[in-house]
This record gives C-alpha cells, structure tokens and sequence, in this order.
C-alpha cells in the first residue's frame, strides 16, 4: 500500500494533507525518514509522524443522531446528504448510511464503510429490529396492536409482524420493524387512519441512540457497540 494512502487510513488528514507532511519528513519508516509518498508499505513495516505511531485501519463505524431536513445518502442534487455532516476526516473512508430514514425523521443513523455489516442490518432476512418513537395526530388502541402484529399487503411490499406498543400519552407509539421500505412506518401508520407528526428511530437491534448526541452530531461507535451490531 502507498505510504500517503496508508497514512490517510491512519487519520492523519486527506491524501493531500498527508502528502504535504510526507514532504515535510514528517513520515517514517522502520525508523527511516520517508520522503515519498508511493513508497510500498509491507506489512509489519512500523510507520510514524513526528514520532507519532500510524496504525491503520480500514473501516469506519458511526452513529449519528440524524437530523431532519437531510437525505440518508451520499449525494443527491436537491438536497443536503448527511454524509456532509461528516468531518473530512471521516468522510475520506466513503461511509454510508446504514439503512434509509426519510428526510424529516430524526434519530439513530449508523454510517460505515463495512459492507458486510452494512448488508446483515439491512437485509430482511436476517430480521434486525429497528425501533421508531412516533408521535400521532390521534390515539392508538389495542385493536392498532393487532394490524401491526398481524403484517400489512401494500401495493409494492408486504410488510412483516410488527411491534405497536402504545405510550401513556395514547398519541405516542414505539414501533418496531424488521424492514426498511420508502415511508414504511408512515404508511402503516395511515393503514390504522393516523399520520406521523414526528418521526425518530431510537434503536438498531439493541443498539440504542445515545441521547448526549444532538441532532446533527455524531461519534465513533465504542467496541461494546459494534460487538452489539455484530451480533444482530
């Protein structure tokens, strides 16, 4: 692997950034100051910046609080993406959304740049559990319990046995989904006669959002976390 794309992986800056420090001798290798950034770097060889040890790494993995008003991809000509929420230093990994939440939802948003894992949240088959808060224009009941529970035929998908559980503010309902489809929670919810004023997914499997985190901010998911994903 080229020494600038390595030291990129490393977070030490952009392609550009880390060519200007290779230029600088900031970088070394096995001990040895290290002017050119295509040098081959093997693996086993120790690289450093000012002293600093690079260890590299190939993934990334976010949690965002998502914030509405932006898309859940990595580009769109109409809209702000929330890819452009991230610092450069994150985006260079090209991670995306794990998963789709409509433009005015809110809520937990995982972005990655592991594939595999991106398709085990993502895939029906393998029944992930997304969890929603919702707030209604009118109360739910029992018998919203059942529809849910018993699945849903739409034109263009059949929606599986989801979970309704009712707040004590009868306007405000968990839901949980084993999917993912363009306006699903919103089209269930007007299959029982209600619309969703307020939409955030609070969790992914068992992972839950953490609520330190304001619309808009992000963090680097812990070890704990990722084991949590890992294991959906």
């Amino acid at each position: 692997m080229r020494l600038d794309k390595y030291l990129a992986g490393c977070g030490f800056g952009t392609r550009k950034e880390v060519k200007a420090l290779i230029k600088k001798g900031a970088a070394a290798v096995n001990g040895a100051t290290e002017m050119d950034a295509g040098a081959n770097i093997r693996p086993g060889d120790i690289v450093t910046v000012n002293g600093v040890p690079a260890v590299y790494r190939e993934c990334v993995y976010i949690m965002m609080n998502k914030p509405a008003g932006y898309i859940s991809a990595t580009e769109d000509r109409h809209y702000p993406v929330v890819t452009e929420l991230l610092d450069d230093r994150y985006r260079r990994f090209d991670p995306a959304p794990v998963g789709r939440l409509d433009i005015d939802t809110e809520g937990l948003l995982i972005l990655t740049n592991d594939g595999q894992l991106n398709h085990r949240l993502t895939s029906p088959s393998k029944n992930v559990y997304k969890t929603y808060f919702a707030v209604l224009d009118s109360e739910a009941d029992e018998e919203d319990i059942e529809v849910f529970k018993c699945g849903m035929e739409f034109k263009d998908f059949t929606a599986k046995s989801a979970v309704l559980e009712i707040c004590e503010n009868r306007k405000e309902v968990f839901i949980k989904i084993s999917e993912g489809k363009f306006h699903q929670v919103k089209s269930m919810c007007a299959r029982i006669g209600k619309n969703v004023e307020y939409l955030k997914r609070v969790a992914v499997g068992e992972l839950r959002l953490d609520e330190s985190l304001a619309p808009g901010e992000y963090r680097e998911l812990t070890d704990e976390e990722l084991n949590i994903l890992r294991s959906c």
